[in-house]
């Protein structure tokens, strides 16, 4: 899976070249499985109680929209914990959930020049040391430096950090902002954060496409290995639309090779939709 992942990163870093866009930017979210086996003996597929539950953790690369990292744990795992195992370059920008919160964690990071943005926590407790002037028309309603005051998250995380204010212009809602980077502008800050949420695209996209809602196994081996197997399929797919270059999309690519399984013809032919070659199934989609 290794070889793959590392093709992938060279066509995406080709496709990308020239792009102007902020570097090194990942996202990490935990997606919670339930686990629904389906057994051919059943009609219908078997709900298992709710200790059977797996968490779905990936660290997604922006570069190409590639899953870097993808953990699988039981449910009872915290994920901040195997946040924690993840190994970030030098000056990259994550996004991740409020799952991942840990205030010592937002110290090792800050100690290693890696930028984070994430939500802070409601019952967190504060004080602001200094304001800076917004664009209130950007969607931003506040820009501060504030340092932890309660007991355990002041030792934890007796650094400054920035806390941002913003309104998504599409939705409505409100968000407050917790990030260590003084440097980018809080609008491209609040930018980075919504590009984090392509990681739940990600998450809906194979449990759509790739099969992983329901289960054919019960054991943990039989999960475990058709999750990577989807994983490898993902990689696959992701390769062959940065190498051809073409507009089509990733589930049209596969919606291609299912209808052309069996078939051998020259997959750039395929992708291109030459259907005056025979055995060729499907090329019209779009």
């Amino acid at each position: 899976m290794k070889p793959l992942l590392l093709g992938c990163y060279r066509a995406a870093r080709a496709v990308h070249r020239g792009m102007v866009s902020i570097s090194k930017i990942h996202s990490i979210h935990r997606m919670l499985l339930r686990l629904i086996f389906v057994c051919r003996y059943f009609p219908r597929p078997t709900f298992v109680p709710p200790k059977a539950r797996s968490n779905y953790n990936v660290g997604l690369n922006h570069s190409g929209y590639l899953p870097e990292f993808v953990a699988i744990t039981e449910g009872s795992i915290h994920e901040v914990n195997i946040g924690k195992l993840l190994s970030f370059p030098k000056g990259s920008n994550i996004a991740m959930d409020k799952g991942y919160n840990d205030y010592s964690w937002y110290k090792q990071l800050t100690g290693k020049e890696i930028f984070f943005v994430t939500r802070l926590k409601a019952n967190a407790k504060y004080r602001v040391v200094s304001r800076r002037s917004v664009l209130k028309n950007k969607g931003l309603t506040s820009d501060q430096s504030v340092e932890f005051t309660g007991a355990q998250t002041s030792k934890k995380c007796p650094t400054q950090l920035r806390r941002i204010g913003y309104k998504d212009e599409l939705t409505g809602k409100r968000y407050i902002l917790l990030m260590n980077n003084f440097k980018l502008s809080a609008k491209t800050i609040a930018e980075v954060y919504k590009a984090g949420w392509q990681v739940e695209l990600f998450f809906k996209w194979n449990k759509q496409n790739l099969k992983i809602k329901s289960f054919v196994g019960t054991s943990k081996n039989a999960v475990l290995t058709q999750i990577w197997i989807a994983m490898c399929v993902y990689l696959i797919l992701a390769f062959i639309k940065l190498q051809s270059g073409l507009s089509k999309s990733m589930q049209q690519i596969l919606r291609l090779l299912q209808l052309n399984l069996f078939g051998k013809r020259d997959l750039m032919d395929l992708l291109r939709g030459e259907l005056n070659r025979p055995g060729i199934v499907g090329g019209s989609i779009s």
